[in-house]
């Protein structure tokens, strides 16, 4: 566990590009955060960019604010200067290239030997926000064999980033599973819990865990009888699944006594789906015929 001084300038979006950063709940967040007594102690089961354990902090400088940096953004936020030092070098790369148009040829070429070099010495490249200076908006790739599958644009950032060592400031910061932390304070007196899972039925590719629906219902769990700020989205369905259970309260699994068979489908060459069939067999009586 880490823990830095207290924060004093508030950021209002992350400092560096992150999936799923709340920077548009922002202003209503605060809203909701104020309302909470000095001293509350808050964990941010799914901290991401840690926007939110930031602004928690700001507002509650006295408070615990613990965040879970599962995906290791202070990592990046370490390597600022390093990625702003690749991004000049690629600005002058791409000088002569039309912004928002293909980077090709020698540029091209270049690019990915700065990248191969820069692996090679250092060690580590930030990915993400090198994703978000050569593709369009919303489109990472991980590695540099990812993505020289793509076609880059010159949409390179013109300024540097800026190094914000305070932006961490006064968290205790950890990365583990968000069960693990959320057992360690359940029965932390008057805690609450900022949980902002992946959304269902959206893109996690750079997140560093697969997710499948139970993962996303099993967040659910961490919820009844604790205080809590919880995000999803109007795609994920989980709230009008939640109203469905809950007119339903004694349902149980309706294919708990199924059979199951899967058919693996195929639509173009990179679409799969796999169908499934669930099944029950009636109950036969024995054959007395013999």
């Amino acid at each position: 566990m880490a823990t830095i001084s207290t924060p004093h300038k508030l950021y209002l979006s992350a400092p560096l590009p992150f999936v799923g950063q709340k920077r548009m709940f922002a202003k209503h967040f605060i809203e909701v955060i104020k309302q909470y007594p000095a001293g509350t102690v808050f964990v941010d089961l799914f901290g991401g960019s840690g926007l939110l354990s930031h602004i928690t902090k700001h507002y509650h400088p006295e408070s615990r604010v613990i965040y879970n940096d599962f995906d290791n953004y202070r990592h990046r936020i370490d390597n600022i200067p390093g990625t702003n030092r690749l991004l000049s070098q690629i600005r002058q790369i791409t000088e002569q290239v039309p912004r928002h148009k293909p980077i090709t040829g020698d540029a091209r070429k270049s690019i990915f030997e700065l990248l191969e070099n820069e692996e090679r010495e250092n060690g580590y490249i930030d990915f993400i926000t090198l994703s978000s200076s050569l593709m369009f908006s919303m489109k990472y790739k991980l590695t540099i064999n990812d993505m020289r599958s793509e076609v880059l644009y010159n949409n390179v950032r013109k300024t540097d980033y800026e190094r914000c060592p305070e932006y961490l400031a006064g968290l205790e910061i950890e990365s583990c599973d968000y069960r693990e932390l959320f057992e360690r304070f359940k029965d932390t007196p008057e805690v609450v819990f900022l949980v902002d899972p992946p959304y269902l039925l959206t893109d996690v590719g750079t997140y560093r865990m697969y997710w499948r629906l139970a993962d996303y219902l099993d967040v659910l769990s961490v919820l009844p009888g604790h205080n809590f700020i919880y995000f999803t989205s109007e795609k994920s369905c989980i709230v009008e699944l939640c109203e469905w259970m809950g007119r339903h309260p004694s349902l149980g699994d309706p294919f708990a006594r199924c059979q199951r068979r899967e058919f693996k489908a195929t639509m173009n060459y990179n679409a799969r789906y796999t169908d499934i069939m669930l099944f029950t067999i009636p109950d036969l009586p024995p054959d007395n015929a013999a």
